[in-house]
């Protein structure tokens, strides 16, 4: 375990420079004495660390000195190289860095790994997007995103809702962006308050002079796991069975795939027109009543009290319009 943590203390230093021993504790979850011992028995094996006292002090390498990740174990090399597919790295703009990234890590794997390596990398494939789900047609570049996330700068967002279809302005502190089933998300806060956007929904981002004022302490990785178990544990689910035309399923799945139940299946003919079943949750019956937006293309089968809704919602439209003067 020493070794392991000497490795991860002179990564954390090569990565971040100068850092207070604190954080190191906090990170190696040790104490601060042992983060000073682990530094003694660096530089007795020759690495050129030090430590600096003071308010302003911490430990750092000297300039210049680097490391190659030697001290990897077969498992670890292997887990670098199963990767997902490219197209993440492709809507941030780095397709070809991956590439080339891998062949400079796979330069510093151990020899003895380095063939499980190459061999994970051309067994195991993670594909994170769901079948038959449309490509998200964004309106914003997700380079401005990057930009405001990366630059640590508060980003304009115009931004139309899922539930309500309502636009509204947000003047906002990112932290970072996420994909999740091939669709991106922006995580960011709103008057100290988290929320994520889908990057689909959005009508316009600017990013401002305005320095980001995050929260002290606060990572990517715990907003997204707070506003993703907000949205799984959404009580009592309505479940919604309907079935879609064919010409209209794309556009379908590219508003509500991340909402289905299960995969579309793939029909037994590949020519086949006829229309596709799916089970969709929505949070309430209210927010399910937009689903008359798609007309006769989309008939919900189930449950009776939203077609009775839709019902009514298609009567009371035919009556206005009746009742409209001509001209």
């Amino acid at each position: 375990m020493k070794s392991d943590r000497l490795l991860s203390l002179l990564l954390l230093l090569q990565t971040h420079g100068q850092m207070p021993a604190t954080d190191l504790a906090a990170r190696l979850e040790v104490s601060v004495r042992t983060i000073f011992r682990d530094v003694e028995a660096l530089s007795a094996a020759g690495v050129p660390v030090y430590a600096e006292r003071g308010r302003n002090g911490g430990i750092a390498l000297l300039p210049g000195y680097r490391t190659d990740v030697t001290g990897l174990t077969a498992d670890e090399a292997r887990a670098l190289f199963v990767l997902v597919t490219d197209r993440a790295h492709a809507d941030l703009g780095l397709g070809p860095a991956i590439g080339s990234a891998l062949r400079k890590v796979m330069a510093a794997v151990p020899a003895p790994f380095r063939v499980d390596a190459d061999l994970a990398s051309r067994r195991i494939l993670i594909d994170p997007v769901r079948w038959r789900s449309s490509p998200q047609q964004l309106t914003v570049d997700l380079g401005v995103l990057q930009a405001a996330v990366f630059n640590d700068r508060r980003l304009r967002l115009r931004y139309r809702h899922g539930r309500d279809a309502q636009v509204r302005s947000y003047t906002l502190d990112p932290y970072g962006l996420v994909s999740k089933s091939g669709i991106w998300y922006l995580i960011a806060d709103h008057r100290e308050k988290p929320m994520m956007f889908r990057a689909d929904r959005m009508l316009s981002a600017t990013v401002t002079e305005d320095p980001v004022q995050r929260r002290s302490g606060v990572e990517l990785a715990e907003l997204w796991e707070t506003l993703r178990d907000v949205v799984d544990n959404v009580p009592t689910p309505v479940s919604v069975t309907v079935k879609v035309q064919r010409p209209v399923l794309a556009k379908f799945l590219a508003l509500y795939g991340a909402e289905l139940a299960a995969p579309p299946q793939e029909p037994a003919d590949a020519e086949s027109t006829d229309p596709v079943q799916l089970q969709v949750r929505f949070h309430s019956l209210g927010s399910a009543e937009q689903l008359l937006l798609f007309g006769p293309a989309v008939e919900v089968l189930e449950p009776a009290e939203l077609r009775e809704a839709l019902v009514r919602r298609a009567q009371e439209t035919i009556a206005l319009y009746e009742g409209a003067p001509a001209g």
